[in-house]
Formats: C-alpha cells, sequence, structure tokens
C-alpha cells in the first residue's frame, strides 16, 4: 500500500463522513480496489466488507488489467431476481438467511455503487439527494417532462460546486462565488441530455456530477456529466453531457481560465472518482459471486432435480427446456 501523501499549505485535506478522504495524489495513482474477503468469514460480514460506511480509501496493489468492466444497468434489479429464482425454488434455513443478507445488500448499497461504477461521487451535499418527484412534474403523456430532468441536473450541479466550499474551506467564500455574478464564475455552455428511462409519480431520484476530464492550467471550462437516479426502479434516468465555461464577470465579461486556486480540489476529486469506479465496479463483481455461490447451493446444484406439486419428477432435459414448475428438491 502505497504511503499516504501529506497535503501542505495552501491545500487542505478534503474530507466526507462516507467516503474516503479526498487528498491530493499523484499523476498516475493505482487503481483502488479493496482485497476480496476470505470466502471463509461470514456470509454477512462479507455483505458489509464494501458498506458504504467502512469505504476506507486504501489502496490495493496495482492492477494491471485496469477496473473491471462497466456493470449492466439492470444489475441490482437482476441480482434481486437472481436471488428470489433460488428462494422461489427452494432454500433451507441457511440458505433463506443468505439470500435475505444479499438483498438486504443490494438495497443498501445499490445507489452508491450504481454512481460509483461510472465514476460518480456520492459524497452527502455534493448533489441533489432524495428529491421526491411531483405529481404536477408529469405531462400529458403520463411521466415526467423532459424539462424537469435539466432542473434536477441544475440543482445538483449548483450542489457539486458549492461543496467544495465545505471540502475545501480555505477557498469557501472562493468557491461559494463561482455561482455569483461578482467575479470570476461559472456560466452554462452546452447541456445535452440523454433519457434512459421515464420517471413517473410516485418515485424519488437522486443526481450527482463528475468531472468529464481533468482541468489543467490552461482550461478555460469544465467538462460535467451527470447522472439521474430513479429510486423506484435502482436505475438511471438520465444522464446530461455539460459544458460549463469560466466566465469573468467583473472583468468586463469574457472566457477566463480556471483558478489557480481551484485546480487541486478539481484534481483530487477527478483521482477519487477513478478510485471509486474501480472500488465499485469490484464489489458489484463480488455481489454477483455471492449470487452464483447461492445459486449453486439451491437450484443450480449438480444432481438437482425439479418436482411439480403433484410430485412428478421432471429430467434435466425438460428443465433445459425451461419447465419449472414446482419446488425444488435435492437428492
Amino acid at each position: 500500500m502505497p504511503p499516504r501523501l501529506r497535503i501542505t499549505p495552501p491545500a487542505r485535506a478534503l474530507l466526507s463522513q462516507h467516503h474516503a478522504p479526498l487528498r491530493f495524489v499523484p499523476s498516475n495513482p493505482p487503481p483502488l480496489s479493496r482485497p476480496p474477503p476470505d470466502p471463509r468469514t461470514p456470509f454477512a460480514t462479507r455483505c458489509r466488507h464494501y458498506s458504504h460506511n467502512s469505504f476506507d480509501g486504501s489502496s490495493a496493489d496495482e492492477d494491471t488489467q485496469g477496473p473491471p468492466p462497466s456493470p449492466g444497468a439492470r444489475w441490482a434489479s437482476r441480482l434481486v431476481a437472481r436471488v428470489g429464482e433460488c428462494v422461489r425454488w427452494g432454500c433451507d434455513d441457511a440458505q433463506a438467511r443468505r439470500a435475505a443478507e444479499l438483498v438486504g445488500c443490494v438495497a443498501a448499497e445499490w445507489r452508491r455503487l450504481t454512481a460509483g461504477a461510472k465514476g460518480f461521487l456520492t459524497v452527502p451535499g455534493m448533489g441533489l439527494e432524495d428529491q421526491r418527484v411531483a405529481w404536477g412534474e408529469m405531462d400529458s403523456f403520463g411521466h415526467v417532462n423532459n424539462t424537469n430532468y435539466l432542473r434536477w441536473a441544475e440543482s445538483a450541479r449548483v450542489s457539486w460546486i458549492t461543496n467544495f466550499a465545505r471540502l475545501d474551506p480555505t477557498n469557501g467564500d472562493k468557491w461559494r462565488a463561482l455561482m455569483t455574478p461578482t467575479g470570476v464564475g461559472v456560466i452554462m455552455g452546452t447541456i445535452t441530455a440523454r433519457y434512459k428511462l421515464p420517471v413517473t409519480y410516485p418515485d424519488t431520484i437522486s443526481a450527482y456530477h463528475k468531472l468529464r476530464a481533468a482541468p489543467d492550467a490552461t482550461s478555460e471550462r469544465l467538462s460535467l456529466e451527470c447522472v439521474i437516479l430513479s429510486h423506484r426502479h435502482r436505475r438511471v434516468a438520465a444522464r446530461t453531457h455539460e459544458d460549463v465555461v469560466v466566465y469573468d464577470y467583473a472583468g468586463g465579461g469574457g472566457k477566463a481560465r480556471v483558478p489557480p486556486w481551484a485546480l487541486p480540489g478539481l484534481d483530487a476529486v477527478w483521482h477519487h472518482q477513478l478510485s471509486e469506479q474501480a472500488a465499485a465496479r469490484a464489489r458489484i463483481q463480488e455481489l454477483d459471486g455471492m449470487v452464483a455461490e447461492l445459486e449453486g447451493d439451491t437450484w443450480d446444484r449438480p444432481g438437482a432435480v425439479e418436482v411439480t406439486g403433484v410430485g412428478e419428477r421432471k429430467g434435466e432435459e425438460e428443465e433445459r427446456r425451461g419447465g419449472r414448475g414446482g419446488r425444488m428438491y435435492f437428492e
């Protein structure tokens, strides 16, 4: 594990309750991914291994193969469905407890893992969280009007920028001033949206931003991306790409460069995004493996056969054709 770097004045440690402290890191840090837990540890302990509050930012050895692959959009619902299939076919008491623990893990972690797998940080206050969808936000087509997604993204973007004042209190006033037309600030250049699913009432959404590229001393804009999550579906509802221009309101107008005092904080967040992405994808892979273990102990166990409600045994040939009419018993 590489040694923790010291932060020299005027930089300050960027702290968060639920994530590892944001800090300045080398230009090419190793991917952040906690090693998998010992398979001999209790199942519930393994479920908590990557829980939101236990993420401590410790680095593993450099992975020469890069971060794990990106999970599918429906990874959370599919894991729960697979667990449900195990329960439907029949579990003993221990397997039922494992199934409940896995479903609980997905319910507790889906938001951080879905966002984190794409590099978004769910730091409290650094986005728009737990926003209830109002019935009046729907239009005549029966879903939330498309313009509301842009408003959610706008609110999340303001929170993302102003939250740096809390993470970097030395420059707190300067961070807050970026959202005012009093000096060097930011202004929207372009925004594009991709709608993934129609959000309807009732639902709750959360929206988070990330840097699409790390700015440098010559940058005149911030390239951002926003993800909007539907809590009801546990999926991405929309994503936006945003070009935010740095603008000098006090100096006669016109573009300006990203202020030098902001670069260290933005750079720290950029590297932490990469770390969170690797850790979240590794956790999803681990959960997938734990579900596969449960499947192997229940309906996918060698020698398992299906029994219909009247006690007729179905052979493997019919099972391959998809006949699943009763509970599973083991030979």
